[in-house]
């Protein structure tokens, strides 16, 4: 009895232990293949920050130049993505009020408030059950 106790105990910390980490030849096959990969990512973020550099030294006397006309456009554009987020989220608000009014005149009451109703249905039905009064 105490063998096939001692052996799913056994099996079971098995089952329960971290596994052997991987070997030399892995973490060697890692390195062979992440160090190139690396190597060539950080070579691109290289070229894409110098390209980045020059283009801003390049284009930055046309912003100074053309900026009584972008700062208010830039503005203009942001006042109006605003203003159109704004109007749908009202709108789908609204849409949503008529709804629960149009369900709640149709008796499909629902809400935070009504919600206790059938709480206080259950409760009167308990008492008539048990010979209570209301």
């Amino acid at each position: 009895m105490t063998d096939i106790r001692d052996h799913q105990t056994l099996q079971h910390m098995k089952a329960v232990a971290p596994p052997k980490g991987p070997s030399r030849a892995s973490h060697v096959t890692a390195l062979v293949t992440l160090v190139p990969l690396g190597g060539t990512l950080l070579g691109f973020s290289g070229v894409t920050l110098a390209c980045t550099a020059v283009g801003l030294a390049v284009v930055t006397p046309l912003f100074i130049l053309f900026s009584p006309i972008l700062v208010p456009a830039a503005l203009t554009v942001g006042l109006a993505v605003t203003g159109f987020l704004v109007a749908g989220a009202l709108g789908l608000a609204a849409l949503s009020a008529f709804a629960w009014i149009f369900s709640f005149f149709r008796g499909r009451r629902s809400g935070p408030g009504l919600a206790m109703e059938p709480l206080e249905q259950a409760r009167k039905q308990a008492r008539y059950r048990a010979g209570g009064t209301d």
